[in-house]
Parts: C-alpha cells; structure tokens; sequence
C-alpha cells in the first residue's frame, strides 16, 4: 500500500468524510482513516437513527389525533424490533454508500485505527503514513457521570442497541439528547422520568424554549423532576433505583439513560508527540481556519467542541478543503447565526442571538417581538398545544438576531427563515413579506 499522501484524515464520520472527498474533488491524494462504521455518531447513532424514531414517534401522536378528525383509529400496539430492524437495515445501507463514494473518489480508505506519529504521519498497526497535511475528525462519545453504579445506566449509544421499548425508563439530562429521547420513549409506549438539574431544561437556549417544552412534556405525561444531582444508581432484582444528593430515592425504572453531554475522542491520538493543544476538557483547539497548534495539522468537528453538529462539520470540512486544495486562502468557516433544531415533541427551532444573550450584548437597543397561538391543527380537538414564536430586534433599524419557535412545523420553517437573518433581515422586511395563510409559519411575518 501507498504510504505517502497529500492529505490524510483521522475519522470517517460527517466531518472527516465531507473534508476528504472535497480535496479529492481538488485533484489531492487522500487517505481516510475509520476502524468503525462509516458516517460518525450522525448516520450510526444519531441524526439519522433518531429521526427515523422521531418520525415513528410523530405517527404515534397524528394516530391519536385522527379521532379529531372523524377516524375510526385503533392501535393494538407497537412493534419496536420492526422498527428496529428497518432503521438498522437504512443505516447499513447508508455506511455501504459512503464507502462506495470514497471509492469512486479514489480515496484510500484504511479501515484502521491511527494515532500521530510526530508532525507529518500517522501510524497504524505499526505501519506509517505521512502527509502534508493532517486533519483529526473524531467525533465526540456520551458521557458518563462518574458516580456509583453508573455502569447500571445505557447511553444514546445503548437507546439504539435496545431490542424493545422499556416499560419504565429514567433519563438523566436536560439538553437536547435527553429531551429528544424522552419525546420519543414516552410516544411508543414507556412511562419516562426526566431528571434534571435546575428548573427548566436546554438551558443554551432561549429560556421560553425550555419552559415551554417543559410543560409540553408534562401535558404528554412525562414526569419531570427537577433540581436533581444524581449520587448512586442502584440495581436490585426487579428494577434500578436511582438516588440524588439531596436524598430523595426514585425506583421502579427498567432502564436508565445518560444524557449528561459528550466528550471528545482525543485521547490517545498522540496529541503530544506532534506538539497538539487541547483545552481542560480535552477537546483540540483550533483558530478560524481550523489549524491546531501543529503546523499542517487540522480538526474539525466534534472533537473540537465547537458547535457540536453534523451540518457544521461538513461545512468547516470542506471550507478546509477549499482553502488547502482549491486556492481559496481565506476560506474559513464563520462560526455565528448558526441555525440549530431538537426533534422534541414538539420540535424547537432557533437561530442568532436568544432574547438574554442580545440583551447582555447589546442592552436596551433590543426589542423582542411574541407571538403565542393554537395552530389550525388543533382546532377540532381537545387537545390546545400552543405554539410560541420570538424575534428578537437590534436598534432603530430592527435587524433580526434572533428567532425562536417551538411548536409543530418549526423544525422545517426555521431553515427558510436562517437564510435571511444571516443576509442581515429587518423586522420591516418580515413586515412587508406576503404570508401564506393559513400557515403557523406566517406568524412570524405578521407580529406586531
């Protein structure tokens, strides 16, 4: 095997493969590294699998919504290891494309685990490859919180592995992975217990997100305990037993998921043996054109704690690749008015600046517009879920910084309304633009 390349990269997941088959496109020789499966923490325990349950979930709630609508609906049951064994099969179907795709790029594709070997190489399996150019893509994994009997507990790792839906299930965590599988667990079937440590949950958010989700949560009866540090999980012979510092015991859970937050994969990469800096949490630091502190030596992704998802993967990755390869010498990837959607139930969308953010920013210059309703969906039903919107404005002029909506349908009218924040919107232009009626989209373009 060739061992010299003009660009050799550590990890096949989003980033890594995004990065590799853009120099690739450039003419450059590259060799990928991936002892896992194709396609990182997205396409094998993620994005992909997750909205797959996302969606069974969502069916679950229309089901129950039909007899709002004249149906004649009944639901004996849900199968899960059906739907286990159809979104496995997709997501093998998608690992064997990447690997077709890095072929007929011609990308080396090493099926190993590499380390640095010093500034310019790598070593696997005791076989050294050397580059010009070096990039770490990762990825990050689920923590787990070091207390006793944490080894009791799964991790969104393990939600994917189970075989059927727990009847009874605690989820430890309040960002978006713990609320995203609470939403789900409950719609097919386990009677879900969300601990969390302060009030309200996804707490970088705008503050209306989490509280509104939170009592959204409840009404689809999951319980919510709040003010919650775990100090020992327990497992007896019928259940597990989990129980906090303040000394309250809660019992009778089949399953219990971390969802704590992640942590990079940059252990035993040989980070020192090229000279590489990491911050106290361990993730690599890079500058804005993703350089380390090792001349040709890159990361993106996960492992550098920035932004921590797919899509920002893939577009530092191939920002990277166009400045390396494709004579773009400034080409770099800006980091703000990122836009961001949980697949709760219901869904969040946000981009820019949350209403507390713009106005420790900015201060009295900051106007913030609401908009609080019941959309048309519920309108023969029972059931009055509200759907709760936000602008939040800067200065005379009302340019838009932020936009925040929970409720149905905002995980696909948010992406529209990214574009035209970061091309710098006002408030007058949401004005003067014609709603399409009747939408819960045209809310935004109708506040006053």
């Amino acid at each position: 095997m060739d061992s010299d390349f003009d660009l050799i990269v550590i990890g096949g997941g989003s980033g890594g493969l995004a990065v590799a088959q853009r120099a690739a496109e450039y003419g450059a020789k590259v060799a990928l590294f991936e002892n896992a499966a194709l396609g990182g923490t997205c396409v094998n325990v993620g994005c992909i699998p997750k909205k797959l349950m996302w969606n069974a979930a969502s069916v679950a709630h229309r089901l129950r919504d039909a007899v709002d609508y004249g149906f004649d609906v009944s639901v004996q049951n849900h199968d899960w290891a059906v739907l286990k064994k159809k979104r496995d099969a997709y997501v093998h179907r998608l690992n064997a494309i990447y690997a077709g795709n890095l072929e007929k790029k011609s990308i080396a594709y090493i099926a190993r685990r590499a380390r640095l070997n010093g500034g310019n190489g790598v070593v696997a399996d005791n076989e050294e490859f050397s580059a010009k150019h070096i990039v770490i893509a990762t990825g990050g994994y689920p923590d787990v919180p070091v207390l006793p009997g944490a080894e009791y507990g799964i991790t969104s790792d393990g939600f994917f592995e189970l075989e059927r839906c727990p009847q009874s299930i605690a989820i430890v965590g309040s960002g978006y992975i713990a609320v995203e599988l609470a939403g789900m667990l409950n719609a097919l079937g386990a009677a879900v217990t969300l601990f969390i440590r302060f009030e309200h949950v996804v707490r970088s958010y705008d503050r209306m997100l989490g509280e509104t989700l939170v009592q959204a949560m409840k009404a689809d009866g999951i319980e919510v305990v709040t003010c919650c540090v775990p100090e020992t999980l327990q497992k007896t012979d019928k259940d597990l037993m989990l129980r906090v510092s303040d000394g309250r015991i809660y019992d009778g859970f089949e399953q219990l998921l971390w969802a704590v937050g992640r942590a990079p994969c940059s252990r035993d990469l040989g980070l020192d043996s090229a000279g590489i800096s990491t911050d106290a949490n361990g993730y690599i630091c890079t500058d804005q054109y993703q350089s380390t502190s090792a001349p040709g030596i890159y990361a993106i992704g996960d492992v550098t704690g920035r932004a921590a998802l797919t899509p920002v993967a893939i577009a530092a990755g191939r920002r990277l690749a166009d400045r390396l390869f494709g004579d773009m010498a400034d080409r770099h990837l800006n980091y703000e008015c990122i836009p961001t959607v949980i697949f709760s139930h219901p869904p969040i969308g946000a981009v820019g600046l949350s209403e507390q953010e713009a106005k420790e920013k900015y201060g009295d210059s900051v106007r913030v517009y609401e908009s609080v309703f019941v959309p048309l969906y519920y309108a023969l039903s029972d059931q009055k879920p509200k759907t709760i919107m936000k602008l939040v404005t800067l200065g005379d002029e009302g340019k838009v910084i932020g936009c925040h909506v929970i409720g149905d349908g905002a995980d696909e009218m948010m992406q529209g309304f990214a574009v035209a924040i970061r091309m710098g919107a006002r408030k007058s232009d949401f004005d003067d633009t014609i709603a399409i009626h009747p939408t819960s989209a045209e809310e935004l373009v109708t506040m006053r």
